[in-house]
C-alpha cells in the first residue's frame, strides 16, 4: 500500500509518498522563506498564492522521486488543520480533487499531532506513556499520550508562540527571516546571564504557555539599553532571550513530567531544531532517567511525511472504524488546535 500526504499549514508547500510499513519513499518541501523575509514574517495571503502555484510541481515531484505513479497510491492524506485557513485550503481543495477523481479515500490529518507522530517514524520503540511538547512559529503545546494515538492536550499558547516571539525580536532588530535560526547563530557566542529575563507564569497554575511578555520584556530591553544589531551587546542579549525561552518551555513540559509520571519525553515542530532547547532538555530528561526524543532537523520542520505516518497509524488502528464510516471528502479546514484533539 502507498499513502500520497499533502502539507500546506503555513508556508511550506509538501507532499510525501510513504508506503504501509512507514518507509518514507519520497518527501519534498519548498520553503517561501525567500518571499516572506521581505516583511519579517508569514504574509497569509502569499503563502496561500505561493501554494497555489506550487502544489501540482511538488505532488509531481513528490510521486516522481517516489516511481510510484498516481493511479498506484492507495490512500491520500491532507493537513486539515490547525493552521492560516487560507493555505489549509490550497491543499485541502487539491487532495480533495485527486481522491474524488481517483476514488480513493481521503484522511484529514491533524498539524500538530503529525509534528509528534515524526518522532516516532524515527524511533520504533518509544515506550508509553509519552509527553510530547510541540514549538513552532505558529504553535506552543503540550500533549500527554496515555497510549498510541491518544492525544490530551495539557496546555497552549494563550498568545504568541514560542517561535513567533523569537521572529519578532529578530524582527524588530532588523536581524532577517526567520528569526530563530538567525537568533540562534548569533547568539552562540554570548553569555545569556548578562541580560536577565523573568519567566511567564500561569496564576492559575495550569500547563498553559505565554510568550507575549518575555517578548515585551525583550523590547524595553531593547529600548532601555539601546540595542542595535551592529551593538557588541547583541550577542549576549540573544543569548539571554533564547534561554529564556528554552527555559519557560522546558520548566512546563517538566512540570507536567511530575504531575503524571511519563516514561517518554519528546520535543518536536520547528524550533526543536533549536540547539540550546535541545540540549537543555536532553540534559534535564537524562537527570531524571526518562527516556527523550527529537526528530531529526529535516522532520522537525514542516513536512509532509509527518502527515502520511499519522495516517499510517490511524488506518492501523482505526481501520474497521475508518472503514465503517467511510473516508468523507466532506472535511473542513480548521485554524486553531481543537482542545480535544
Amino acid at each position: 500500500m502507498h499513502i500520497l500526504a499533502i502539507e500546506t499549514s503555513c508556508d511550506e508547500t509538501a507532499a510525501a509518498v510513504l508506503r504501509d510499513d512507514a518507509a518514507i519513499l519520497s518527501n519534498i518541501v519548498l520553503s517561501q522563506d525567500e518571499i516572506h523575509a521581505p516583511y519579517g514574517g508569514v504574509v497569509p495571503e502569499l503563502a496561500s498564492r505561493q501554494h497555489l502555484k506550487s502544489i501540482d510541481h511538488i505532488v509531481r515531484e513528490s510521486l516522481t522521486a517516489a516511481g510510484v505513479a498516481l493511479e498506484n497510491i492507495d490512500h491520500f492524506a491532507v493537513t486539515q488543520g490547525p493552521g492560516l485557513i487560507g493555505s489549509l485550503l490550497v491543499g485541502l481543495s487539491f487532495a480533495k480533487g485527486l481522491a474524488y477523481y481517483h476514488r480513493k479515500p481521503l484522511l484529514g490529518i491533524d498539524h500538530v499531532q503529525a509534528h509528534i507522530e515524526a518522532a516516532f517514524l524515527e524511533n520504533k520503540g518509544i515506550a508509553f506513556p509519552v509527553l510530547a511538547l510541540i514549538v513552532s512559529g505558529g504553535h506552543t503545546s503540550l500533549y500527554f499520550l496515555k497510549e498510541k494515538l491518544s492525544f490530551e492536550l495539557l496546555g497552549r499558547t494563550r498568545d504568541d508562540a514560542a517561535g513567533e516571539a523569537l521572529d519578532k525580536i529578530a524582527k524588530f532588530l532588523d536581524l532577517g527571516y526567520p528569526g530563530g535560526p538567525v537568533i540562534q547563530k548569533l547568539a552562540e557566542a554570548g553569555d545569556p546571564r548578562r541580560f536577565e529575563f523573568a519567566l511567564p507564569r500561569m496564576t492559575d497554575r495550569s500547563l498553559d504557555f505565554s510568550f507575549s511578555g518575555l517578548k515585551t520584556a525583550a523590547l524595553r530591553l531593547i529600548r532601555d539599553n539601546r540595542i542595535s544589531k551592529d551593538d557588541s551587546r547583541l550577542p549576549d542579549f540573544l543569548a539571554g532571550f533564547e534561554s529564556a525561552v528554552v527555559r519557560a518551555l522546558l520548566e512546563n513540559m517538566f512540570q507536567a513530567a511530575e504531575r503524571l509520571n511519563p516514561t517518554s519525553l519528546l520535543i518536536c515542530g520547528g524550533v526543536a531544531r533549536n540547539k540550546r532547547l535541545r540540549a537543555e532538555f536532553e540534559r534535564q530528561a537524562r537527570s531524571l532517567g526518562l527516556n527523550s526524543y527529537i526528530p531529526s532537523p529535516k522532520l522537525c520542520t514542516d513536512n509532509a511525511a509527518m502527515v502520511g505516518a499519522l495516517a499510517l497509524s490511524r488506518i492501523e488502528n482505526e481501520g474497521k472504524t475508518l472503514k465503517k464510516k467511510g473516508f468523507s471528502l466532506d472535511l473542513d479546514a480548521y485554524p486553531r488546535i481543537i482542545a480535544e484533539g
